[in-house]
């Protein structure tokens, strides 16, 4: 005959608060690395957004997605439920999908809150760096002149050296919580990004871009923390001049 199963009972000096000689058993499991599918569509998905590869206005085939990916359709809506949250995605009637279309209004939003959070960021960036951040940024600084030397100009590969530039920047500020920030304004600033790289390659050579980073790593190499944050405002408002003056934001 089976015995019957007793009930658990703990411990008293576990229901009373007190560890064991050894420490809490919880206390050595560390933490489980654990991401869903979900996690990890809604992932790609912001980085292809922040890095700047998808542009305003360009619909997502969800099943491309999930096929891309290898994962099924149930995650890739999840993933576009978050990201429409963030208001990064849009939903459209019909269950359509697209990068919002900013109105000038809501651009030139977004460009004073950049002003503000990263201005901030590469003033804390010129206090803290080390040679080693240093030197990330000058390596993605010669990977943008690089991209954007060439003949014709390697558009997409500027944004991305930019983007790059741009984040170890901001990693070198030591905080955390204000990368969280600036993901969050990327998500939308991205995209936009693409009107002035990608449309106006011509205007990569030798200008704006180049020479705010060039200021930007003088600044770094001397700790100089408010020329660091005048040359990145330099940066992004001249990127947000250029991009207002294609005339494809609606009023």
């Amino acid at each position: 005959m089976t015995a019957p199963v007793q009930p658990f009972s703990m411990p008293p000096e576990a229901a009373a608060g007190t560890p064991d000689h050894d420490g809490s058993a919880l206390d050595r499991i560390g933490a489980i690395q654990r991401e869903t599918l979900g996690e990890r569509v809604t992932g790609e998905l912001r980085a292809l957004l922040v890095a700047g590869r998808l542009a305003p206005g360009e619909k997502l085939s969800l099943r491309r997605v999930a096929e891309a990916l290898g994962v099924s359709m149930m995650p890739v809506r999840e993933a576009v439920s978050r990201l429409a949250a963030d208001r990064a995605l849009e939903v459209l009637p019909g269950r359509a999908v697209r990068v919002p279309v900013l109105t000038l209004a809501q651009f030139r939003e977004l460009t004073r809150l950049r002003l503000v959070v990263e201005g901030f960021a590469a003033e804390e960036a010129a206090r803290k760096a080390t040679p080693q951040d240093i030197a990330r940024v000058t390596s993605y600084d010669a990977a943008f002149r690089k991209a954007a030397s060439a003949d014709p100009p390697d558009s997409a590969g500027a944004v991305a050296a930019n983007r790059d530039l741009h984040f170890a920047l901001y990693e070198a500020a030591g905080m955390p919580g204000l990368i969280e920030m600036i993901e969050r304004l990327w998500l939308k600033a991205g995209p936009i990004l693409n009107i002035d790289m990608r449309d106006e390659p011509r205007r990569l050579k030798g200008g704006s871009a180049m020479q705010a980073h060039a200021r930007l790593l003088d600044a770094l190499r001397s700790q100089d923390a408010a020329a660091a944050r005048a040359a990145l405002e330099d940066d992004i408002a001249a990127a947000a001049t250029h991009i207002e003056e294609t005339g494809q934001l609606s009023a």
